[in-house]
């Protein structure tokens, strides 16, 4: 397993933010596999998706991965909501670090998000009512992947942080004594 620090979780659980407080904490390089696949294709998600399709993105992300795989160490790494839900991409991300489950409730998503028209699939009648079944659909692939499980709905920035840079700690202790 390589050493990097992956991010999971539902759109708007705060993979980007709490990516980039880890990187200046860590002194580590931070990667946002949505920023990655927009830069290579020329596009951003929102234009992927209208354009080419929900598979298609999933695609670009499962091929992510894989060139991540061979290319990254030692680094943070920030993956889309969607990401997880395939299992070849559960897969994929074991072997690319420690990988940190950001959960949020759907209502903690839903004031965070709820002016943001950049995402794709909470542009329906009921966002909320959205948030809730696809994060209920995703949890047991957010959870399969996951080595440790952070509750940030009610977490500051800081408290998160110390949570994972904890658990990262911890996991190195174990490593030198087993």
């Amino acid at each position: 397993m390589k050493d990097n620090i992956i991010l999971t979780g539902f759109m708007g659980s705060g993979k980007t933010s709490v990516g980039i407080r880890l990187s200046y904490s860590l002194r580590r390089t931070m990667i946002d596999t949505d920023k990655w696949i927009e830069k290579k294709q020329g596009m951003t998600v929102s234009e992927i998706f209208a354009e080419e399709g929900e598979e298609a993105f999933r695609n670009m992300e499962t091929k992510c991965l894989r060139e991540l795989l061979k290319t990254t160490d030692h680094q943070i790494i920030s993956v889309g909501g969607g990401l997880p839900v395939r299992e070849e991409n559960r897969q994929l991300l074991s072997r690319l670090g420690r990988v940190f489950y950001l959960k949020a409730s759907p209502e903690t998503i839903y004031e965070r998000l709820k002016t943001d028209t950049t995402r794709p699939l909470l542009q329906v009648a009921d966002p909320l009512a959205q948030i809730k079944r696809l994060s209920e659909a995703r949890e047991e692939a957010y959870a399969s992947c996951a080595d440790v499980v952070v509750d940030v709905s009610e977490r500051s920035f800081d408290e998160i942080l110390e949570v994972i840079i904890g658990s990262l700690q911890d996991d190195r202790k174990e490593r030198v004594q087993g």
